[in-house]
C-alpha cells in the first residue's frame, strides 16, 4: 500500500503535536507538513502535494472553510477534511458547500481519524458519527431546495466574493485598513472598495456589526 501523505493546519502548536503524534503511529502515514494559517496552508500544498489536508476551522487571517475552497479549486486532488470542536450543523453544512471531504471532531479517537483518512483517499465523504445521520439529511434537503429568502449566516456569505470574505475576516480581527492592504498585496483603496461593497451586500453599516456577522457565521471565534 502506498503512503498516505498528510498536511495538518492548526493554529495551536500543541493540538498540532498531539495529532501529529497520532498520524505517526498510523501505517502507511506520513506527516509531511505543518500550518498555523490558512494561507500558511496553501503554500505548503503547493510545494509538498499532500494527498489529504487535516485542516481546522477556526485560524486566523485565513480560516479553514475559506482556505479549503481555495484547495478544491486550485488543488482539486487534494482532499481535505475539516477538524473542529462543533458538531454545529451549520459549521458541517458550510464545510460540505466549501467541497470538503470530511468533518472530523478533534476529540475522535485513532481508530476514528485513521477511518477518516482512508475514507476520503479512497474518494469517499466522511463524516463523524455523531453528526453524520442528522446532517447528511439536513444537506440533501439544502441541495434539492434553496433557503427561504433573508434566512441569516450561509446564504449572506455566499453572496461574498472570496477576496471579500478574505477581507471581512482580517476587519473582524481587528486589522487596520493599512495591515490589510499590507497583508494581501493591494492598495488602501482597494481595501476601502472591497469593505465598501460587502458592507452594501450584507446590509451591515459599522465595524462592530461585521464582526458579529463574522463570528455568527464562524468566519472566526468569539474570544479572538
Amino acid at each position: 500500500m502506498s503512503t498516505l501523505r498528510v498536511l495538518l493546519a492548526d493554529d495551536h502548536t500543541l493540538v498540532r503535536a498531539g495529532i501529529r503524534s497520532l498520524l505517526e503511529s498510523l501505517p502507511g502515514i506520513q506527516v509531511v507538513a505543518e500550518a498555523s494559517n490558512g494561507r500558511e496552508a496553501l503554500q505548503l500544498i503547493e510545494i509538498h502535494h499532500p494527498d489529504v489536508v487535516l485542516m481546522d476551522i477556526a485560524m486566523s487571517e485565513l480560516n479553514g472553510l475559506e482556505a479549503t475552497e481555495r484547495v478544491v479549486r486550485d488543488f482539486p486532488d487534494v482532499r481535505v477534511i475539516i477538524l473542529s470542536m462543533h458538531a454545529n450543523e451549520e459549521y458541517v453544512w458550510q464545510a460540505l458547500r466549501a467541497g470538503a471531504a470530511g468533518y472530523l471532531l478533534k476529540d475522535a479517537g485513532t481508530v476514528e481519524l485513521e477511518l477518516a483518512l482512508k475514507s476520503v483517499s479512497r474518494g469517499e465523504t466522511y463524516l463523524s458519527p455523531p453528526i453524520s445521520k442528522h446532517v447528511i439529511s439536513d444537506y440533501l434537503q439544502r441541495v434539492g431546495a434553496e433557503e427561504e429568502p433573508g434566512s441569516p449566516g450561509g446564504r449572506d456569505l455566499e453572496r461574498l466574493t472570496l477576496r471579500q470574505r478574505e477581507i471581512l475576516q482580517l476587519i473582524a480581527e481587528g486589522s487596520t485598513t493599512q495591515e490589510i492592504a499590507q497583508k494581501l498585496g493591494i492598495s488602501i483603496k482597494t481595501v476601502e472598495t472591497h469593505r465598501m461593497q460587502l458592507m452594501e451586500r450584507l446590509g451591515i453599516h459599522d465595524i462592530a456589526g461585521l464582526v458579529r456577522f463574522a463570528i455568527r457565521v464562524g468566519l472566526i471565534r468569539p474570544d479572538e
